[in-house]
C-alpha cells in the first residue's frame, strides 16, 4: 500500500483546513473566516483500501506578533522536516501576491514534489479561474496544478488521486479507523472555539481560547478564555445570550463526536495576556 505525509501550506484564510476536511471526508479541523484559526499542527488521516494519506494541517505563514504566533510559526517551520509532498494552497478569490511568492520560495526549495491547489473556485468565471491558475503556475516548478472548491468538493477526487500518486509505498502510520491524531478533548475545545469565532466581533477572536474543566458521561464544563473584561462582556452577551448561543451551536457536534448526549456548561473567564505567557500556552497545549 501507499502511505505518507503531505504538508498543507499557504497564507492564512486560503481554506487549508476546509480542504483537509474535504480530502479526509470528515470534519477534523475547525474552519472560520478569521485568519489564523488553525493554531497547532493537526494530522488529518484519509484511509483507503490501499493507502493512508496523512495531511498535515498547519497554521498559515505569518510574522510573529506575540508568543502564541511565534509558536505557530515555529510549528510551520519544523513541519516540513519529515514529509513526502507539499500541497500549496492558494485562494482563487485573492490576488496572488508577495505573501504567496514568499511561501512558494520556501516550499519549492525543499526538494519535495509540490502540488498547487487553487481553492475557492466555486461561483467564479472560467476566465478568472484560468487567470489565477496561470499566476499560480509561475510560482515554481510544480508537479500538478488543480482548481478546486473545498466547499463544494469540486476537484477533490482528482487532487486526492495526484497526492496518492506521489506517496511512497509503506505501512500505515495511524490505526486504519483513525481520522486524526487529536484527542476527543482537543477536538471538543476546538469546536467550541469555532462557534465563538463565528459569533464574535473583530476585536475578540484572536484572544479566545477554550479549556475543559470537567468531562464525564453526563457533563462537559469548559471555560472560554479571553484577555480583558470588555472581551468577556462581549462573549457573555446581554443576559448571557451570546455564551448560550455558542453552547447551542457547539453541543450537537460535540454529542456527535462523543456518541451520546451531554449537558454543556460554558463559562467565560478572563486570563490576562495569556497569548504572551509561556506557561499558559503550555497549559493550553499551544
Amino acid at each position: 500500500m501507499k502511505s505518507g505525509f503531505v504538508a498543507v501550506a499557504g497564507r492564512p484564510n486560503v481554506g487549508k483546513s476546509t480542504l483537509v476536511n474535504a480530502l479526509v471526508g470528515e470534519k477534523i479541523a475547525i474552519t472560520s473566516s478569521v485568519p489564523n484559526t488553525t493554531r497547532r499542527r493537526i494530522y488529518g488521516v484519509a484511509n483507503g483500501e490501499d493507502y493512508q494519506l496523512v495531511l498535515v494541517d498547519l497554521p498559515g505563514f505569518q510574522r510573529p506578533m506575540d508568543k502564541l504566533t511565534k509558536r505557530m510559526q515555529d510549528t510551520v517551520d519544523t513541519a516540513f522536516e519529515d514529509i513526502d509532498v507539499v500541497l500549496f494552497v492558494l485562494s482563487a478569490r485573492d490576488r496572488i501576491g508577495a505573501g504567496d511568492r514568499f511561501i512558494g520560495r520556501r516550499v519549492f526549495a525543499l526538494g519535495k514534489p509540490v502540488i498547487i491547489a487553487v481553492n475557492k473556485v466555486d461561483n467564479l468565471t472560467p476566465g478568472h479561474i484560468i487567470s489565477q491558475m496561470k499566476a499560480a503556475g509561475q510560482l515554481g516548478d510544480f508537479h500538478a496544478l488543480h482548481p478546486v472548491s473545498a466547499k463544494t468538493k469540486d476537484g477533490i477526487d482528482e487532487l486526492r488521486g495526484d497526492l496518492l500518486y506521489l506517496l511512497p509505498e509503506g505501512q500505515p502510520f495511524f490505526e486504519r479507523e483513525s481520522a486524526t491524531d487529536q484527542t476527543s478533548e482537543e477536538r471538543i475545545t476546538e469546536l467550541i472555539r469555532e462557534k465563538a469565532l463565528q459569533l464574535t466581533r473583530d476585536e475578540v477572536p484572536h484572544s479566545i481560547s477554550v479549556e475543559i474543566d470537567e468531562l464525564d458521561e453526563q457533563l462537559l464544563r469548559a471555560f472560554v478564555l479571553v484577555e480583558t473584561e470588555s472581551q468577556k462582556q462581549i462573549l457573555v452577551g446581554k443576559k448571557g445570550t451570546m455564551i448560550r448561543e455558542i453552547g447551542m451551536r457547539a453541543r450537537p457536534e460535540i454529542e456527535h463526536l462523543l456518541g451520546h448526549r451531554i449537558f454543556l456548561e460554558l463559562k467565560v473567564k478572563v486570563r490576562a495576556r495569556w497569548r504572551r505567557d509561556e506557561s499558559q500556552l503550555d497549559r493550553l497545549g499551544l
